[in-house]
């Protein structure tokens, strides 16, 4: 049975909508109110507060921590100088993506992963003759996704550091109000936002501090039927959505390199080794069969589907997941994984793994649609994600 994060009581009391989903074992909100468009308009134009507790954490310390890290991910962790914080994937022998997340270096010997799905294990059996401690800390730190274009002006209200200053996926301690915290300025929604983690013992104090210094600033709690409109917008991937982990891949099909899913900047093939770098030196990116591409709906053509049958555009209440065929000259060359509305962008927007040859962006193909229960295809064009990548996101102020 799911249970509560540190925020529950509080996330509960406001959540009117009783619209909850499992994350991880968690309670975590699907939206608080009757529809998550309040939500979705807060991180784009003033400031939402995500819960992301649930996410799994792991203490990695020891004179090989570097040594450790570096065979497990895909990026250089010695080139991480401390205080900041890296994106990356974890492979398996085959060169193969098990889960991406983050790492953040938070001294010269001590790295904290932060996960999708659980790793303990991963990491214990790439450890072996290593002088490295590896400790599960998911229970005791909670963290908070403050995002929003306001999101910074509310921190400096609570917050000892000069945030201002603090740099894209960089990290600083803090102090906020009382309560020792660690701010990085991460996210997943694509826009300005800091990530705040803390003792859980601390949860409740830290939300009641920001959301009593955020309610001037339009602050309001958001779920993740808006973070997933947001993150699609940001054209970031989500794990057993957008792709398969390779520890989860029933078929060989189902495994998918980090060149296939957009994902090739995070490798680094001239650090000296780590697991599955040989099969990604020996196949290298030019020859992947697919790759995941970010698709913008002809909204002419598909306003045009439903005229036909007398009736409005139907524009989808919020993202849908699922894999939705595509197709080029009758043939299908991929699917469709995640799809919505844009109400910031104006436009109809979806990711989708399709075929190398047909991954240009400006592209055009056909994605099936369903109109008044007949299979219809509706024009589309091929982008390169992100969608929306504002200025603010990376700019010092």
């Amino acid at each position: 049975m799911p249970i509560g994060t540190p925020f529950h009581s509080r996330t509960s009391a406001l959540c009117t909508s009783q619209n909850w989903r499992t994350w991880s074992g968690y309670f975590a909100a699907s939206c608080y109110d009757v529809v998550h468009d309040y939500e979705y308009h807060a991180i784009r134009n003033t400031a939402g507060l995500i819960d992301i507790s649930p996410l799994f954490k792991y203490d990695v310390r020891g004179t090989d921590a570097v040594k450790l890290v570096n065979r497990i991910i895909t990026r250089d962790a010695a080139k991480c100088a401390v205080g900041q914080a890296i994106y990356g994937c974890l492979c398996d022998g085959e060169g193969k993506v098990i889960q991406d997340g983050t790492v953040f270096r938070l001294g010269d010997d001590h790295f904290r992963f932060h996960l999708a799905d659980p790793a303990l294990r991963w990491l214990k059996l790439n450890s072996v003759g290593m002088t490295v401690s590896i400790e599960e800390i998911s229970e005791q730190i909670a963290a908070l996704a403050l995002q929003g274009p306001n999101a910074l002006k509310i921190l400096r209200e609570i917050v000892d550091a000069d945030l201002g200053k603090l740099k894209f996926f960089r990290l600083t301690a803090a102090d906020l109000a009382g309560v020792p915290v660690t701010v990085s300025r991460t996210g997943y929604t694509g826009d300005l936002g800091y990530e705040i983690w803390l003792p859980a013992a601390g949860a409740e104090h830290v939300w009641d501090v920001l959301f009593d210094k955020g309610k001037p600033y339009g602050l309001k709690p958001a779920g993740m039927l808006a973070l997933d409109v947001a993150r699609l917008e940001a054209g970031f991937i989500l794990l057993e959505v957008d792709y398969v982990g390779a520890e989860k891949a029933l078929i060989p099909s189902q495994k998918y390199s980090p060149f296939e899913i957009g994902l090739s900047w995070t490798v680094d093939l001239k650090k000296d080794f780590f697991v599955g770098c040989k099969e990604l030196r020996d196949h290298g990116e030019k020859s992947v069969p697919r790759r995941i591409v970010g698709l913008e709906v002809d909204w002419r053509h598909y306003e045009e589907l439903y005229r036909r049958v007398g009736l409005p555009p139907h524009v989808p209440a919020v993202a849908w997941r699922g894999g939705v065929p595509l197709y080029h000259d009758d043939l299908q060359v991929g699917q469709a994984t995640t799809g919505a509305w844009s109400p910031t962008l104006k436009k109809y927007i979806a990711l989708a793994t399709v075929k190398s040859e047909h991954a240009n962006a400006g592209t055009t193909l056909e994605m099936e649609t369903t109109v008044e229960y007949e299979r219809k295809k509706v024009k589309v064009l091929t982008a390169k994600p992100p969608f929306f990548d504002p200025p603010r996101k990376r700019m010092l102020f």
